[in-house]
């Protein structure tokens, strides 16, 4: 083989699910036909999932320290106020909402992966892909002509109008909005809460027929603003296979008089619009593959699904495919991953993708988080309740208090440990590429059953579980046990519902994604490897 994976497309999901591949040691090869970073502020809202997600990655600071805080959203209509919404997560979850253009976020995952040691390939285009029992062959061109580049697997994350998920015959069901809207990143004078969106939107006879999103980006007072477009600008979007989506490559480009007409008609106040970097006019379709993966082959991101981008979900979902995929990718390749383990990428993200088609279609037409309590909706808009307990490689105990097997792991806050002075939140332990085996006991003689079981599946997994004991404050005996966790507060046991056990430590094992593969009860090292030996590791 030439190399062990492809990927085609570095968006920002085929740039995460190169990182996943690189942090893990697997020769990737990731082209992109664009010559460099577009400069797009398309997809502009980054959920607090998607941030757990950088913070394991490592990207977290570069990301923050580049962001916009996203507090909320106040909603107009004909001219009047009629609710706020603010995006607040509860005081366990990390991190709330920021806003980042695209082209940062892909500069931010393009320079991660470049200090792993692999830079894009830029002005390479996939034009074909097939595949076999033993390996895909990719076919890619650029100025000096065409070659065949063999790999182990491929993954598609080249958008809409992929080239792969053509080839591999797959279908994409769905339709097309009859609107058509334009995007301008732009600068506003109002007295508008920084941090806070705007969506205005003018209803006849309850008909919506027309609006204006304003979603804050990082500078002072800039926007990146969505509007219905005025018909001189109307141009049919990149439809040459079908899908009616994205960005318009041809036709005049909205103008700031363009966009100065719309605020004039829904802005909640006079503004005047300026220091435009970057305008479009696009389109939306709401599209679901049939197949995620089809033999070596493996789909991510809007190659899988697109959908309205009410809630900012797109990009963020797609990420998460990226997360799910690599590290079962990464152990296939070392030869390491058990039987079925990369048929649960489809098992898994299909329906994610399926639930957010949905969502995002009826939101677009009644609103974010109809339906839902608001708490309800902006922890679902958060992506924190994203989940796999119907996935066929999660198992364990069900019933009870906290998190069951497929669920996110909690994060908490005032942990401590030996020789560190300040307190630490649980999250901090997931900073691996292995499962996390995390053991709750509550005397000493528990405690010293948990490192018992902590050194013996560490050992049978040549070390790709990390263990974390953690035990209530009152425990002194581990008070300066370097492998240990004291529960300072008493948020950790809250958070997985950990009762007081008698005769073993109490387990829960964590995939390298952050959700639960197994818990139970009785923390027994010959359970947990069955388990892992059933799903995930070849032991």
């Amino acid at each position: 083989m030439d190399v062990q994976v492809i990927v085609v497309g570095a968006g920002p999901v085929g740039l995460s699910a190169a990182v996943e591949l690189r942090r893990r040691g697997v020769d990737v090869l990731i082209v992109d036909k664009r010559d460099g970073v577009a400069p797009w502020a398309k997809a502009v809202g980054i959920q607090p999932r998607t941030l757990e997600i950088w913070d394991q990655v490592g990207v977290i600071e570069r990301a923050l320290s580049a962001s916009q805080s996203m507090l909320g959203q106040v909603m107009y209509v004909n001219g009047q106020q009629v609710g706020e919404v603010r995006f607040d997560v509860p005081e366990q979850v990390p991190y709330g909402f920021i806003s980042l253009p695209q082209y940062a976020t892909e500069e931010i995952l393009g320079a991660h992966l470049a200090d792993l040691g692999t830079s894009v390939h830029r002005g390479l285009e996939l034009v074909a892909v097939r595949q076999d029992d033993d390996g895909v062959t990719a076919t890619l061109r650029d100025a000096d002509g065409q070659r065949e580049v063999n790999a182990e697997y491929l993954v598609a994350a080249e958008g809409a109008h992929s080239l792969v998920r053509r080839s591999l015959g797959l279908t994409f069901d769905g339709d097309a909005f009859p609107e058509e809207y334009m995007l301008a990143d732009v600068e506003l004078d109002w007295s508008v809460q920084p941090g806070m969106s705007v969506r205005s939107s003018h209803v006849t006879d309850g008909v919506v027929d027309d609006v204006l999103v304003c979603i804050p980006l990082p500078g002072r007072c800039r926007y990146r603003i969505s509007m219905l477009v005025p018909e001189e600008l109307s141009a049919a979007a990149d439809d040459r296979d079908g899908v009616a989506h994205g960005l318009s490559s041809e036709g005049p480009k909205p103008e700031l008089r363009h966009v100065q007409a719309v605020l004039d008609r829904l802005a909640p106040e006079p503004t005047t619009a300026s220091a435009m970097r970057w305008s479009s006019v696009f389109r939306i379709s709401h599209r679901l593959v049939n197949r995620y993966q089809q033999g070596r082959v493996f789909l991510a991101g809007d190659s899988a699904h697109i959908h309205p981008p009410t809630g900012a979900q797109g990009m963020n979902t797609g990420v998460q495919d990226a997360y799910n995929l690599g590290w079962k990718l990464a152990l296939a390749v070392r030869g390491e991953a058990a039987p079925g383990l990369l048929d649960s990428y489809h098992a898994e993200r299909h329906p994610v993708g399926e639930e957010v088609v949905g969502r995002t279609v009826r939101a677009a037409r009644e609103g974010i988080g109809a339906g839902d309590d608001l708490q309800t909706a902006v922890l679902r808009t958060a992506q924190l309740l994203v989940h796999y307990a119907d996935s066929p490689i999660v198992a364990g105990d069900a019933g009870g208090a906290g998190p069951i097997p497929g669920e996110r792991a909690p994060d908490a806050t005032g942990l401590r440990r030996s020789a560190v002075t300040g307190p630490l939140r649980f999250h901090e332990t997931l900073r691996h590429t292995g499962h996390t085996l995390l053991l709750w006991a509550t005397t000493e003689q528990l405690w010293r059953r948990a490192q018992d079981v902590a050194a013996q599946v560490s050992a049978a997994t040549r070390g790709h579980v990390h263990a974390v004991i953690a035990v209530p404050a009152s425990l002194e005996v581990a008070a300066v046990a370097g492998d240990t966790l004291r529960d300072g507060h008493g948020n950790l046991s809250a958070a997985y519902g950990f009762g007081d056990p008698v005769d073993s430590p109490q387990a829960v094992l964590i995939r390298p994604d952050g959700y639960l593969s197994y818990r139970s009860a009785t923390a027994d090292a010959t359970r947990l490897l069955a388990h892992l030996a059933a799903t995930t590791l070849r032991l």
